[in-house]
């Protein structure tokens, strides 16, 4: 399916900008969209290095699963296919709790992580299986607890209460995840999807010494340096971190609203806190820190390399259906539709957008808020809209282009039902508030 929306869209734009006069603009759009693909490929190189080998302490110190034992229950009947204590578990609940705190440099390279591990529980490693297809729902759906972005540009555009959309942006967002996953469990059990279905590989198969697995083995246990004072020194800082956040809490409460201020710990203080954790723990389990982080930090680099020709396919794409004119056209095309339903022809181009390009999103709903106000009932519709889809072409192509899935079965619908479930849930919800 990917594959024909990919060509339709090529086909239309060339066809469309060589009627009415536009190839000067689709030439050059194809150039920098080119550039930009490789630029931001480039951009991902350090983020994914430094969290990846993080992952690599956290999966060395035995935390990963820890992680898994914790919350894997409840994930269990979403995916079935995917042992317990498998490592790919914990890191998609990484992967989903960055992204629902607003975490997305840190979300990213846990989901390659979580992807690399459930491509180790494939057979047929060009063809995507269900666990990848319900995991890629779950993110493109947009699983907001804290749209920091969007409530950093609200209050950067003047609102008198940026954090408003929280509750619409969880009510969208709740909806969109709901179906997506359910569409993509709906999605496998159909005949010809269920055909395309590759086997399963059992992890307890390898050999010891298969160099997917070389690493260290994630244990937990302790290593022979490892010792009582070393759990002491490990909790003494961990307690000094959870007073200086105390601490900076009680002395911003008097000034600041409760709200702003838990946003504001939620955007500063989680990544460190993460990083600090996970550093202290691998210390605490006997784990090179400093060893283990640069050898996990190499993939990074190769997962870079990798999604670079997914990403110039689909930058491309947007940016030559863009500039051939053919955006306007559609929402020109929607616009009776949509506004008979309360959804102003001023936020179609949002939504219309989003599932292409986060950037593109933020861009027209920065400029929407500054012609209408971020307070506004246009204001609150983009806002949600924003914080509460995702960059559905995006993600798919970076994930999959990491573990090199070209057949991706079930998966663009799956996750065009959650981006469509989204925006109708966000119209929903802000003319109930706010119309």
């Amino acid at each position: 399916m990917l594959n024909v929306i990919f060509v339709i869209i090529i086909v239309f734009s060339v066809l469309w900008a060589a009627w009415f006069g536009g190839m000067g603009a689709v030439t050059q759009a194809v150039l920098d969209s080119a550039k930009e693909a490789v630029a931001l490929a480039i951009k991902l190189i350090g983020v994914m290095a430094f969290f990846l080998g993080l992952m690599q302490v956290a999966q060395d110190g035995g935390i990963l699963r820890v992680i898994a034992r914790a919350v894997g229950p409840a994930l269990r009947y979403i995916f079935p296919g995917v042992p317990k204590d498998h490592p790919a578990m914990s890191a998609m609940i990484m992967n989903i709790a960055s992204n629902m705190l607003g975490l997305g440099n840190a979300a990213t390279p846990f989901g390659i992580k979580a992807m690399t591990e459930l491509q180790k529980l494939n057979a047929e490693k060009g063809t995507a299986t269900n666990a990848m297809v319900v995991f890629l729902a779950i993110n493109t759906s947009g699983l907001a607890l804290l749209p920091t972005g969007v409530i950093g540009l609200r209050a950067a555009a003047g609102s008198e209460n940026a954090a408003g959309i929280f509750f619409p942006t969880w009510f969208a967002s709740g909806c969109a995840t709901i179906v997506g996953i359910l569409a993509a469990l709906a999605f496998s059990k159909l005949p010809t999807i269920r055909r395309t279905e590759p086997a399963a590989v059992d992890p307890d198969a390898k050999p010891a010494d298969d160099p997917e697995t070389a690493s260290a083995p994630e244990t937990g246990e302790e290593s022979e340096d490892s010792g009582p004072w070393l759990r002491i020194v490990t909790w003494a800082f961990a307690l000094l971190f959870l007073g200086a956040l105390a601490v900076y809490v009680v002395r911003e409460a008097p000034t600041t609203a409760a709200l702003d201020l838990f946003t504001e710990v939620a955007s500063f203080w989680v990544i460190p806190g993460l990083i600090l954790s996970i550093v202290l723990f691998g210390w605490s389990r006997g784990v090179k820190v400093y060893e283990s982080l640069v050898e996990g930090a190499k993939e990074g680099f190769q997962v870079a390399i990798r999604i670079i020709p997914y990403l110039v396919a689909i930058l491309v794409m947007v940016g030559m259906f863009r500039a051939s004119g053919g955006m306007g056209l559609l929402v020109a095309f929607l616009d009776p539709l949509t506004s008979r339903v309360g959804f102003p022809v001023e936020a179609v181009p949002v939504a219309l957008i989003r599932p292409f390009s986060g950037t593109g999103a933020f861009g027209i709903m920065t400029e929407v808020m500054s012609t209408h106000g971020p307070d506004s009932f246009i204001g609150y519709m983009v806002s949600t809209m924003t914080g509460a889809t995702e960059t559905t072409f995006y993600v798919l192509a970076v994930y999959f282009g990491a573990v090199g899935v070209k057949k991706t079965r079930h998966a663009l619908p799956s996750c065009l039902m959650a981006d469509v479930a989204g925006i109708t849930a966000a119209v929903f919800i802000v003319n109930l508030l706010f119309g």
